[in-house]
């Protein structure tokens, strides 16, 4: 049963914590928590010095569990993230765990690595598990990846492919701060480099969301409406990539989320056009000629958005 008090009690203190050593990002925090509860992960970009990482850490620092860093580099190999095996001269073995194996991953600057060490996070985003030697290790759970990426492109940078793209469930641009904002990072930073982040939440605590989630009620009218978009995108003549089956469950999941945040047990069409742009921009992937003429993801996805009917529910 949804406790709409319970939920909005443990989601502000998730945010009062994160607050107090992040000023603003608040679209981003919610996206944290949207993917904690849709039991998912989430990518970060943006340029450099833009608080990608110091949001990330601070969040998982806030939902409790284990959590580790892991700095991703050029020279990387998978063994350095998912472990391997230790052999002795008598012929036995041990496994030595890589830091994915925890609660909470931040991946930072994943595209900073090579596409055969950024594919070793693949199969423990998409199974919960890793392979090594034939050999599979289930990984602790809840477990969620953040990742942060760098502006693409940059130098030293390797693209993620489509596959890597898709098994995010959000993704969320991290901007610089505004004036304001800016003034009181400056007035607080003393402050803000001394302060510790305390657990806001305990792993039964984040069962028990992911629980509720699963109980907000989605109607027929609303999965017709997010196929309706869906399937408006792949025949768009501009779009070359088209979210697979996997974008229309991250919308439906992230909306059943982004209902129980607000207090509601039902799915309404604002949540799904709320969040389509975070669950389903990375998806798409627009064709040569049409990026000649400035056209972007954002921009199919608005136009699709304004085209497909909006459902009326009876509630």
């Amino acid at each position: 049963m949804i406790n709409s008090e319970k939920t909005a009690e443990l989601y502000q203190k998730v945010l009062n914590e994160v607050s107090r050593v992040i000023i603003g990002k608040g679209e981003i925090k919610e996206t944290l928590m949207l993917a904690l509860i849709a039991r998912g992960h989430v990518l970060i970009e943006g340029l450099p010095g833009s608080a990608k990482t110091k949001l990330a850490r601070t969040f998982a620092q806030a939902i409790g569990g284990e959590f580790k860093r892991i700095q991703l580099t050029p020279d990387m190999m998978p063994q350095d993230i998912t472990g391997f095996y230790l052999y002795s001269p008598d012929g036995n073995s041990r496994f030595i765990q890589g830091p994915v194996f925890a609660n909470i991953i931040l991946a930072d600057e994943l595209n900073r690595t090579t596409p055969r060490t950024q594919s070793a996070m693949l199969e423990a985003m998409a199974e919960n598990q890793v392979t090594i030697e034939q050999k599979t290790h289930p990984l602790p759970q809840p477990f969620m990846v953040i990742a942060t990426q760098v502006e693409a492109g940059g130098e030293g940078t390797y693209p993620l492919t489509d596959v890597q793209i898709d098994r995010f469930l959000l993704r969320v641009t991290s901007q610089y701060a505004s004036e304001e904002e800016e003034k009181q990072i400056m007035a607080s930073i003393d402050a803000i480099d001394t302060l510790a982040t305390t657990e806001a939440l305990n792993l039964e605590e984040i069962a028990e969301l992911q629980s509720m989630g699963k109980q907000v009620q989605v109607a027929p009218g609303i999965i017709e409406y997010i196929v309706h978009i869906i399937n408006s995108l792949r025949s768009d003549p501009d779009v070359l990539v088209a979210p697979s089956t996997r974008g229309s469950i991250s919308l439906y999941k992230c909306s059943r989320a982004i209902a129980l945040l607000d207090g509601r047990d039902f799915v309404i069409p604002d949540d799904v056009k709320l969040l389509a742009a975070r669950a389903l921009g990375h998806r798409i992937r627009v064709k040569a000629e049409a990026e000649m003429d400035d056209i972007t993801p954002g921009m199919i996805l608005e136009r699709t958005l304004n085209a497909v009917p909006i459902p009326r529910l009876e509630i």
